[in-house]
């Protein structure tokens, strides 16, 4: 194989310092869980009744489903991070497997996608917040989290927060995802015990009297298959996360825990999301969810609070709080390495994979990725919704997925030497038919997400379909003319960068 040239413009130097190989299994799980669960089992499942009227409480069904292609898009991740653990996840993999274009689109559709999602996640983490006040009794500080100017002000604090934390160092980062992890498991066991303990009959009693509004007289509409299958697609969104295992495979103390930690992640995640969602619906009924949704945002913890004395309803919102707040520092460290990936291979500017020397972190890495999510807070609070946010999650890590599962299908043939280095799930047989079933299962889920956002009554540029396709326009320019450059200093990237792993 040709060796990489030492004439890149945007080579890493070999004095300059690199990223620490420091996370254990451990934090490589904690990682991958607290990316993946935050917003989307404590909000989602029950918003949703908004943007799908109808599902009412088949969501745990809904969910059931979405797990499929959600697994095997994890297994895809698994047995190509295990032949190329480098930082960058997708990046590497599908720039190594498939081609560096498709690793690219596929690689800034995460980066975009997962900045929608801090986006998101950091403006649904102020309703937590908010429940968490009016349980305790300050009525007046739950009603100013109503508003924009506080709600855009904790929001931000939470992304910038998120940023410190992965800035000074990655040792510090794996203890406090550990600690907060641990948190969060409070409330789970909790609100599980009181949805199992709790009749709809007496929950709605106990609801109505502790409701502090009045909620609208309309009925729940029918559920519909289009429906059913639109709740899936976003709740397939509360899956996406494991991923961020992939991009920390440079920090990984060991890197045969990768596919470990992805596969123990997904799977753990995937019964935690079906068992506690059925226990919210068998106590609280569906009809309920659906109305109240429609006067504010709701949350789990808001939603279990009246069933539980006091004490616990404040424990399980702070639980709850720290839950959400955890999957920013994660979303951060995962999306800031792939800026580093793309530095590393000369796509974007070399500061953007300059470590700081102190802290061993990407620093201008991080900090690029935290005003973008920035932006997108603002993006939220200006529209008053975060669905479009989530869809376009959807619309960008259904690609990444899609072009992941190619990958491994074209890698024995594009990259020979690199595919004899995986170690998890070796059998190509298997390989095949995991990635032809990732490929059919996630076009599917895609399709039904496009067609519901064409067909949707929104304004085009409110659509993510359009904004998608705007971002990987511009993702488009961006690569061609890095290659341009490549190739005018006398380079063969597919060969010289593309053709083997970026340096440790």
């Amino acid at each position: 194989m040709t060796t990489r040239a030492p004439l890149s413009p945007n080579e890493i130097p070999s004095n300059q310092v690199h990223l620490r190989r420091e996370i254990s299994l451990l934090g490589l799980v904690a990682t991958g869980i607290a990316a993946m669960v935050g917003v989307g089992v404590n909000i989602l499942p029950f918003m949703v009744q908004r943007s799908q009227p109808g599902i009412g409480r088949w969501v745990p069904l809904a969910y059931l489903v979405a797990a499929v292609p959600a697994v095997l898009a994890a297994i895809c991740y698994a047995i190509l991070v295990s032949a190329m653990p480098r930082a960058g996840g997708s990046y590497v993999s599908v720039s190594r497997a498939l081609n560096p274009f498709a690793g690219f689109i596929a690689s800034f559709s995460q980066w975009f996608g997962l900045c929608m999602a801090m986006g998101v996640v950091a403006y649904l983490l102020v309703p937590v917040i908010r429940d968490l006040h009016t349980v305790a009794g300050m009525a007046s500080a739950a009603a100013t989290l109503d508003l924009m100017g506080p709600r855009l002000a904790v929001s931000l604090v939470s992304i910038w927060l998120a940023w410190l934390l992965n800035l000074l160092g990655i040792r510090l980062y794996e203890r406090s995802v550990l600690l907060m992890a641990a948190l969060t498991m409070v409330a789970p066991v909790i609100m599980t015990a009181a949805g199992v303990l709790n009749s709809s009959q007496t929950a709605w009693l106990k609801l109505r009297a502790a409701s502090p509004v009045s909620l609208p007289s309309v009925a729940m509409p029918p559920m519909t298959l289009g429906g059913f299958l639109g709740t899936a697609v976003i709740l397939f969104s509360s899956f996406i996360g494991f991923d961020a295992v992939a991009q920390a495979a440079g920090e990984a103390r060991r890197p045969g825990d990768l596919a470990r930690a992805i596969m123990i992640a997904i799977g753990g995640v995937t019964v935690y999301y079906v068992c506690f969602t059925w226990t919210v619906y068998h106590a609280i009924p569906a009809d309920y969810i659906y109305r109240i949704s429609l006067v504010h945002d709701v949350s789990a913890p808001g939603l279990m609070a009246p069933l539980l004395p006091a004490w616990l309803s404040l424990t399980i919102l702070a639980s709850v709080a720290v839950a959400i707040l955890k999957v920013l520092p994660a979303l951060m460290m995962a999306n800031s390495r792939t800026l580093y990936a793309f530095s590393a291979d000369g796509i974007l500017p070399h500061a953007f994979s300059r470590i700081h020397p102190r802290f061993r972190t990407p620093h201008h890495a991080l900090t690029v990725t935290a005003i973008v999510a920035s932006l997108c807070v603002l993006g939220c609070n200006l529209a008053g919704d975060f669905f479009l946010g989530v869809d376009l999650l959807v619309v960008s890590m259904l690609v990444n997925f899609l072009l992941t599962g190619a990958a491994l299908l074209t890698f024995p043939a594009v990259n020979p030497e690199l595919h004899r280095r995986i170690t998890f799930l070796e059998s190509r047989r298997s390989q095949i038919a995991i990635a032809v079933a990732a490929i059919l299962l996630l076009g599917a889920l895609l399709v039904v997400q496009v067609v519901g956002d064409v067909s949707s009554a929104s304004p085009w540029y409110l659509k993510s379909t359009t904004s998608w396709i705007v971002a990987m326009s511009v993702a488009c320019i961006l690569f061609w003319k890095s290659w341009s450059r490549l190739t005018m200093k006398g380079l063969d990237p597919k060969a010289q960068i593309f053709g083997e792993l970026p340096p440790e």
